[in-house]
């Protein structure tokens, strides 16, 4: 089986810093078990913006500082990071929710060999792990898209659900709910 896992912005500012949730602090574990135990390839989703994040329409529709390169805030939580240095992981910067690079990386890998399954895990579920695995699945319609629900958490507990509801409407396969 050619699978991969994906983690989805697991950066100190989405789980306690400025734009963190005690749902995102519950999942870390889950996800640190996760990650230590794909067999497979992984992959990391990094938000990064810069010092003007304020000035662009991200950050005059949400405006809170966070994810600046080179800040505590940007890294990703440390136990994934070991597992992500550890593993070799390629981690993609982005400057919006959703990757069209991973998306095309992805694609570009499938044509070389088919990929069976991509499994996503993160935050926030409503925003940058369903954006991400959108575009997974409109590049990569026959390939199993799929998100761990026990390893995601949104920015509130209801947002989250209806992310999870709209990703299976997408056929995007939902498990661990």
């Amino acid at each position: 089986m050619n699978n991969y896992l994906i983690v989805i912005d697991m950066q100190n500012d989405f789980i306690d810093g400025s734009l963190g949730t005690p749902e995102a602090v519950s999942v870390v574990p889950q996800a640190v078990k996760a990650a230590r135990g794909f067999a497979g390839p992984l992959i990391f989703t990094r938000d990064t913006h810069d010092e003007d994040y304020l000035e662009t329409q991200e950050g005059v529709n949400l405006p809170v500082i966070h994810c600046v390169k080179g800040t505590k805030g940007w890294e990703i939580q440390d136990e994934l990071m070991s597992i992500a240095l550890e593993r070799r992981a390629m981690i993609f910067d982005k400057n919006t929710f959703g990757s069209a690079h991973l998306a095309g990386c992805m694609t570009g890998i499938n044509r070389v060999t088919p990929i069976d399954e991509i499994r996503l895990i993160g935050v926030c579920t409503d925003i940058c792990v369903i954006s991400n695995a959108m575009l997974l699945k409109a590049a990569l319609p026959e390939t199993v898209i799929s998100v761990d629900a026990s390893c995601c958490a949104g920015t509130t507990p209801e947002m989250h659900n209806k992310a999870l509801d709209i990703m299976e409407s997408c056929q995007i396969k939902v498990i661990n709910r």
